[in-house]
C-alpha cells in the first residue's frame, strides 16, 4: 500500500514541476515573507504546511496542534481557537534565516481540492450563512456592482448573494472588492513553482493521503486525521453533484471562463476539466 502512495506522489510532484517549467520562469525568484505568508510551521516534527482555504485546513491545524503539544486530541480543539487562536506560527514570521533554514529542512506540505468545487464549497460557506464579516464586505459590493433594481435591505445587509453575482465578481478585471484566500488560486496562495514541496495531498482522497503522510513524518500511532466537518456540520459536504448545480446557474461563457481562472490549478494538480 505504501508503495503505491509512494508513487502517486511522485507522479503529482511531477506533474507539478512540468508545469511550473513549462509556464513560469521565476526559477531565480527570491522567496519573500510573502510567498510563505501561507505557511504554518511546526517545529516539533519539522512540518510546514500551506494553508488551502475548503482543502481541509481546520482539520490540518488541529494535527498540526496535536503535533506540537499544544493539544491531546484532535477533538478537543474548537474551531475558533484553530483559526483566531494564533497557536501555530507562520513562517513569514521568521526572519530570513529562519525561513529558508526550515524551508530546506523541513517537510514541506499542501492539500489541494478540485477548483470548481472548492470554489462552490467558500460559496456556500462564506454567502449562504450569517457572516458578519463576508456580507457587508463582500456582499455589498458584489449586490451593488451587480444587481439591477437591488432592494435597499440587500445594499444595507450584503446578504442574499447569489452563485452568479458572485461568478460575475471574480471574473471582473476591476472588482469592487479585493481577492480572497478562500477563492484565490492555489498558486498564488503556496507559490508551488517557486517552493518545491516534498507531499500534495489531495481533499478527494483525503484520508489516505493524510494518514500516509503522518505516517512519513513519524508521528505517534494513534493520531489520525480527523473526519468530521466543522462548519455547518448538519449540512452535506459540497459534492460534484453540488457543484454541478451551482455551475447550472451560468452561461456557458461563464464557465468557460471560470475554467480559464483557475487553468493553472487544474493543469499543476492534474484534475480533469470538468
Amino acid at each position: 500500500k505504501w508503495k503505491s502512495l509512494y508513487q502517486i506522489q511522485r507522479e503529482r510532484k511531477q506533474i507539478m514541476r512540468e508545469t511550473c517549467s513549462k509556464y513560469k520562469s521565476n526559477n531565480r525568484r527570491i522567496i519573500t515573507p510573502y510567498h510563505v505568508s501561507r505557511i504554518f510551521v511546526e517545529d516539533k516534527y519539522r512540518v510546514l504546511y500551506c494553508e488551502v482555504p475548503k482543502a481541509g485546513c481546520s482539520n490540518w491545524k488541529r494535527v498540526l496542534m496535536v503535533l506540537n503539544g499544544l493539544a491531546s486530541s484532535t477533538k478537543d480543539i474548537q474551531h475558533n481557537t484553530v483559526h483566531y487562536g494564533n497557536y501555530l506560527k507562520r513562517l513569514d514570521g521568521f526572519d530570513h534565516k529562519g525561513i529558508y533554514h526550515r524551508l530546506n529542512t523541513y517537510t514541506k506540505m499542501l492539500f489541494i481540492r478540485e477548483p470548481f468545487e472548492k470554489l462552490v464549497s467558500a460559496f456556500r460557506d462564506k454567502f449562504e450563512h450569517p457572516n458578519n464579516y463576508y456580507h457587508p464586505v463582500f456582499g455589498k459590493a458584489i449586490i451593488s456592482r451587480y444587481r439591477v433594481n437591488a432592494t435597499k435591505e440587500a445594499l444595507r445587509t450584503g446578504s442574499g448573494v447569489k452563485f452568479k453575482e458572485f461568478i460575475q465578481y471574480l471574473l471582473d478585471v476591476h472588482r469592487p472588492v479585493g481577492m480572497d484566500i478562500h477563492w484565490d488560486h492555489v498558486n498564488r496562495l503556496c507559490s508551488p513553482c517557486l517552493i518545491d514541496y516534498d507531499f500534495v495531498g489531495k481533499f478527494e482522497s483525503m484520508e489516505e493521503d493524510a494518514n500516509f503522510f503522518l505516517h512519513l513524518i513519524g508521528a505517534p500511532q494513534n493520531l489520525t486525521f480527523p473526519k468530521f466537518k466543522d462548519r455547518h456540520s448538519n449540512e452535506e459536504r459540497t459534492t460534484t453533484k453540488i457543484t454541478q448545480q451551482y455551475f447550472a446557474e451560468l452561461s456557458p461563457s461563464q464557465r468557460q471562463r471560470s475554467y480559464d481562472f483557475y487553468y493553472m490549478d487544474y493543469l499543476m494538480f492534474n484534475y480533469s476539466k470538468p
